[in-house]
């Protein structure tokens, strides 16, 4: 009988939630003051963020998902944009409406709605849900947010 791979485990320290701005890791606070709580690696996490959160617009919200080990090591995730961060992009207003299904705020498309479900399928969380299913989410958010979903604009 074959003997299994055998699956070693660090100890995880902390598990740790941020939101930075793509492409603007800097070691100073508000990740400088939280990594270095934790005795991490400060320029390795800001470098490598960097690098991979070129590819979006600065200023983007990116939220990073971290885990920090005993021996000084982390992982990290990191998750594109929130949908109603995209949504409010696409309506082009600065905030939802103060009051959802009555006050419109602005409008979608569909188009705009099956975008941002391409660019939310990428995330590990939604990788294993049919484009449908994360097409019906964004819409469901949209109108949460007093944003009215349309064919197409006038």
């Amino acid at each position: 009988m074959a003997a299994a791979k055998e699956i070693v485990r660090k100890p995880v320290m902390a598990t740790v939630r941020l939101t930075i701005p793509a492409g603007a890791a800097r070691p100073g606070p508000p990740v400088g003051a939280i990594l270095g709580q934790l005795k991490l690696n400060l320029m390795a996490f800001c470098k490598d963020f960097n690098a991979r959160t070129q590819k979006y617009k600065a200023d983007t919200p990116m939220s990073v998902a971290l885990i920090a080990y005993k021996d000084q090591t982390f992982d990290y995730v990191i998750k594109s944009p929130t949908v109603s961060w995209f949504l409010k992009k696409a309506a082009g207003v600065e905030s939802a409406s103060s009051r959802p299904g009555h006050l419109v705020a602005s409008s979608v498309t569909l188009k705009h709605v099956y975008e941002i479900a391409n660019v939310k399928k990428e995330d590990p969380g939604c990788k294993h849900l049919p484009i449908q299913s994360i097409c019906n989410s964004i819409i469901g958010t949209a109108k949460s947010m007093g944003l009215k979903v349309v064919k197409d604009l006038d």
